[in-house]
């Protein structure tokens, strides 16, 4: 179902300069160590090339990568390869260098199956040709060095997957199971946080302060009004939730939420919902420091929000969560500017202490149309634990978090947490193009995708995320 887009302002400006190493993206500065001054955010690109058997672990001529090398600084890593449709068999491998130091990291593995996080076949996004295949984006934290290492499975053999296939699930011929064309690294640096909110993180109270009944303050004038056009635009769409600027859209308890509902439906109480979890605190794009000039001017929505799919990032788990602004323009950017997306591909995020973070613009109470789950983007949302969860289990405080969440935004449609709902594919591995799916209304990300997204053990605590928020929609 397509979204349908209503208009914002925005300038983008983009500076290319060249850079050594064949270096090859639109928005790099040159590479120099240590770097002079820290830009607003930059992603360097470099073009892989072959390796020596003994440099890869004694494999063939087909592996690709990078030798040890001095770069300007970044803190998130990520493959990208051109042509969408292909996926990376094989395994995906880094190591990097502390910034300052000589100390260098061991080996840690790069997720590469992540087509399956991207809008769907047939949409004005996935159609827009800007698209390239990616692995996910990996955190490694402030660095100026790295060295790369791509290994292709063997066809049928130990960690292959067999003949490739494309995002729709179509076979794909066997002379394209090899390396993806045009593999490139991307090293991401966040920037600067242009205005960090005191207090916010490390299970801190979220936000400006708030009276009683949890009415967020509004911010001067003067703070509002050195807003940009497009970060105007991104927090109008939160107007009826806090003030224009605001850094976080601060809590309230289920009573006044379901007064709000009330007042936002003209005091009809028939088109109140009468089963929604109080509204959670939630840090806005402002809040974590978005540039809005990388984004699609426009919103995109969907028609109803009738499911939650549940993902974790896969970025690791060496975070801190105050370092989860930086963690996030990361994502932003690797997803805009290396992966060719609209923008921030998930609804919202959740740090491991259970700060809940806006995602991609539109509005955290609409249905914005997402590019977090192939097939199904339409009439769901998506959110991304920050973490990687296949053999670490998830912190209480991130799934409570996911609970909080889904009850107050699937109430505000209606929708039962611990209930089953119907979704039409819009095409991907394990249903065909127009089929209708019954799934859980909060389900994971492998219910609707072939994937270990969101993880095992966070898979696992979904049940406890889906009886949580049933209990505080008062269910």
């Amino acid at each position: 179902m397509r979204g349908f887009l209503a208009s914002s302002i925005g300038v983008t400006c983009a500076t290319a300069l060249a850079l050594p190493l064949a270096l090859t993206s639109s928005d790099t500065a040159a590479v120099t160590r240590p770097a002079a001054k820290t830009p607003p955010g930059s992603t360097q690109s470099l073009s892989l090339g072959p390796l020596a058997a003994d440099r890869a672990g004694g494999a063939g001529s087909r592996d690709q990568g990078l030798t040890r090398r001095d770069v300007r600084p970044f803190s998130l890593v990520g493959v990208v390869w051109d042509d969408p449709d292909v996926e990376l068999h094989g395994r995906v491998q880094v190591r990097t260098r502390a910034t300052g130091t000589t100390s260098w990291s061991s080996w840690q593995e790069v997720e590469t199956h992540n087509h399956e996080h991207a809008a769907d076949p047939g949409t004005a996004e996935g159609d827009s040709g800007r698209v390239r295949g990616s692995t996910a984006p990996l955190w490694v934290g402030d660095s100026d060095g790295v060295e790369l290492r791509v290994r292709a499975a063997a066809e049928g053999g130990a960690g292959g997957a067999g003949p490739a296939t494309g995002r729709a699930g179509r076979a794909l011929p066997e002379t394209e199971a090899a390396l993806p064309a045009g593999l490139r690294l991307e090293l991401v640096d966040p920037g600067e946080h242009p205005a960090p909110p005191a207090d916010q993180y490390e299970g801190a109270p979220q936000g400006a302060p708030a009276r009683a009944d949890g009415v967020q303050a509004g911010l001067p004038d003067a703070a509002a009004s050195l807003l940009t056009a497009e970060s105007a635009a991104a927090s109008a769409v939160n107007a009826d939730l806090a003030p224009l600027g605001a850094t976080a859209v601060t809590p309230l308890d289920r009573a006044h939420t379901q007064a709000d509902l009330v007042a936002a439906r003209g005091g009809d109480l028939t088109k109140a919902r009468p089963y929604v979890g109080p509204r959670p605190g939630i840090v806005t794009r402002r809040g974590w420091g978005a540039d809005e000039s990388l984004r699609e001017r426009n919103f995109a929505y969907t028609r109803t929000v009738k499911a939650a799919f549940v993902h974790h990032s896969a970025t690791g788990n060496n975070y801190r969560c105050s370092q989860v602004p930086s963690v996030l323009r990361s994502i932003y950017r690797y997803h805009v500017k290396s992966s060719g997306w609209r923008d921030f591909g998930y609804n919202f995020a959740v740090d491991k202490c259970g700060n809940i973070y806006e995602g991609r613009a539109g509005g955290v109470a609409k249905a914005v149309l997402g590019a977090h789950t192939l097939g199904f983007n339409s009439n769901s949302m998506g959110i991304a634990v920050l973490g990687t969860f296949t053999s670490a289990g998830p912190p209480k405080a991130a799934v409570t978090a996911v609970a909080k969440l889904t009850a107050w935004k699937l109430g505000l449609f209606g929708a039962n947490p611990r209930g089953k709902t119907y979704l039409k594919s819009g095409g991907g591995n394990l249903y065909r193009k127009g089929s209708n799916v019954r799934l859980n209304v909060i389900s994971g990300h492998r219910d609707g995708f072939a994937t270990e997204c969101p993880g095992r053990l966070l898979y696992k605590k979904l049940g406890t995320a889906r009886s949580v928020a049933a209990r505080l929609q008062g269910r």
